[in-house]
């Protein structure tokens, strides 16, 4: 299990930081759905991997993180309903 968490943790470094990457060099919108949805999933591996460590404040971070990306993502797809 402990191998598991700490993979969580490793793939959730490498998908917020390859996000933050493409963002910073134009190839990614920071409203694009994959750029949400690498920081969606990355931040809610870091919940796991934070909690699993007892680092609370990096926890409470990431699920903020995360929701922030959820809802984003809800208004991605609302505006193009609409």
């Amino acid at each position: 299990m402990a191998l598991l968490i700490e993979l969580a943790g490793w793939i959730a470094a490498v998908l917020i930081l390859a996000s933050y990457m493409l963002v910073s060099s134009n190839r990614l919108s920071g409203q694009s759905r994959l750029f949400q949805w690498m920081n969606v999933v990355g931040s809610a591996l870091f919940v796991v991997n934070t909690v699993w460590h007892g680092a609370m404040p990096s926890a409470a971070l990431n699920a903020v993180w995360c929701a922030v990306g959820l809802l984003t993502l809800w208004r991605l797809r609302r505006m193009a309903a609409t």
